[in-house]
């Protein structure tokens, strides 16, 4: 789909869409509790339904009522499951330990780039631990099931597999910890997921760089209602800090998200967020640059760009060489974007440095396939003086299928060219 995008004036009320990442881990708890549990609110994103499909292929039932996930957990482990991840890397890094745990001997496919999205932590740290893989990459065959015991991951890897570990190892007959060799990158997600376990009765010890998780766990079935999500609230949280009189409701003033991390940044850029009962908006535009570190908050460097292009000055966004191995190169993507658009922005090895400021024009940009790119853009043309014209702009199905929707109910313009 190629969409055409502004230049537009927002203006009124959105609700956040709820947590993608809170909800994967939510209907993996309630796949592997005994008994019945229930997910919700959920619109049916791509990845949420990549998940859904692998757990029920690993034996769980999943139904879907409007906006309510009812799930009856595994009983049953089958001998075999194929699992298309689709271009959920969250499926994918979840879920491989989780079926290691269950003895399936598992196939995992994807499509897009995740057949380009390592996996090699998983075979280094599953040496001697009863279980192989056939492959660093996708496609990728999983025999065996998981013995306790120490394993040793890099900490500035990916998040997901400290968090796939930590969805199995409970379910182990012994017990068994996480070693982290290097200080940990992407920390919330690791919290969040601890968090979430905690809620259905799984008990881990975090301490430094070392989680300790006693095996011989039950999970337990309970009501999970997600709550709103702060990653794709920020495309409208950065809208609303241009200029755009756009308020967000029903965001949680307390949350374990990382990616809340949106607000105090934006404060940095001089938008002065106002919060009260739920709702946020802001007092003042972007008007100056900042310094940020983006080790913790990966998802949040397309917007991050789109934001500093906005501010007059320097603004240096460090911590992004793990955005080569997302659905795109997405540092690669927002230089490729942006600088069509007009603005000034450079890539170093582990950094993004965005000369603000500048105004900009419409231009036809490539979504790189990728969700985070594609609202990027739809928001940088808020900046514009022209429509930017989105190639790929489907890819929002990935996370935020109503994001257009959205967007037009905000006073967006929006044409399908």
């Amino acid at each position: 789909m190629r969409v055409a995008v502004g230049p537009s004036r927002l203006q009124g009320k959105i609700a956040a869409p709820a947590s993608k990442s809170v909800a994967h881990r939510a209907l993996i708890c309630s796949a592997l509790a005994s008994g019945a549990s229930e997910v919700f609110p959920l619109a049916p994103s791509q990845d949420i339904q990549a998940t859904a499909q692998a757990l029920q292929a690993m034996g769980a039932s999943i139904r879907w009522e409007d906006t309510v996930i009812r799930v009856t957990g595994i009983r049953a482990c089958p001998e075999q499951a194929q699992m298309d991840c689709k271009e959920s890397g969250s499926t994918l890094r979840f879920l491989i330990p989780v079926a290691a745990a269950l003895g399936i001997c598992a196939s995992f496919t994807g499509s897009g780039r995740l057949p380009e999205r390592p996996l090699g932590p998983y075979r280094t740290a599953f040496t001697w631990k009863g279980v192989s893989l056939d492959s660093d990459f996708l496609p990728l065959h999983l025999h065996g099931r998981l013995q306790p015991g120490c394993y040793t991951l890099p900490g500035d890897i990916s998040s997901q597999f400290i968090t796939g570990l930590l969805f199995a190892l409970p379910l182990l007959d012994g017990d068994s910890r996480i070693q982290l060799s290097t200080p940990l990158e992407s920390a919330p997600y690791v919290a969040l997921t601890i968090d979430v376990l905690r809620q259905c009765g799984i008990v881990v010890h975090w301490t430094d760089n070392t989680i300790q998780i006693p095996g011989r766990q039950q999970y337990q079935p309970r009501q999970w209602k997600v709550e709103a999500d702060y990653s794709n609230a920020a495309f409208f949280l950065v809208a609303g800090a241009l200029g755009n009189d756009v308020k967000l409701i029903n965001l949680p003033d307390h949350s374990l998200q990382g990616d809340q991390d949106i607000l105090r940044i934006l404060d940095l850029f001089g938008a002065a967020p106002v919060r009260k009962d739920g709702a946020v908006w802001f007092q003042q535009r972007i008007c100056r640059p900042v310094q940020i570190d983006a080790k913790h908050i990966p998802d949040l460097v397309p917007i991050l760009c789109v934001a500093a292009a906005a501010a007059p000055g320097k603004t240096v966004i460090t911590g992004t060489k793990r955005l080569k191995i997302k659905e795109s190169d997405r540092a690669g993507a927002m230089v490729d974007c942006l600088t069509r658009l007009g603005a000034d922005i450079r890539q170093e090895p582990d950094a993004l440095t965005i000369c603000g400021g500048r105004p900009l024009h419409g231009a036809v940009v490539s979504s790189y396939s990728d969700h985070r790119i594609a609202m990027s853009m739809a928001i940088a043309s808020c900046l514009a003086d022209s429509p930017v014209v989105i190639e790929q702009a489907q890819a929002v199905e990935k996370s935020y299928p109503r994001f257009f929707e959205d967007f037009k109910a905000l006073g967006g313009i929006v044409h399908v060219v």
